[in-house]
């Protein structure tokens, strides 16, 4: 992963810290913040989970919801940026 896609994505560790319901329900028991994404979102959480970068997580979303590639990447980096806001 490149040092700036390190700013942008939580570490693993946090990421699979956050407890995550079928209806979206996210709960982060370190910081004790919760909050609720929609299936795109839970889609994308699933994704940084698993993926070591955000090319590949750019590629796994493109070929999935047929998006602009710049497009997309914004909304990423957007939800990444949600995502550090509740667990720091």
């Amino acid at each position: 992963m490149k040092v700036e896609e390190k700013k942008h994505f939580p570490p693993k560790a946090i990421l699979s810290r956050l407890a995550l319901n079928e209806s979206g329900f996210v709960f982060d028991p370190v910081t004790g913040k919760s909050f609720t994404i929609n299936e795109t979102g839970m889609a994308l959480l699933g994704l940084m989970r698993q993926k070591d970068n955000l090319k590949d997580i750019l590629k796994a979303v493109v070929a999935d919801y047929q998006v602009d590639a710049r497009e997309a990447e914004r909304d990423i980096l957007e939800f990444s940026a949600h995502i550090w806001k509740i667990v720091r």
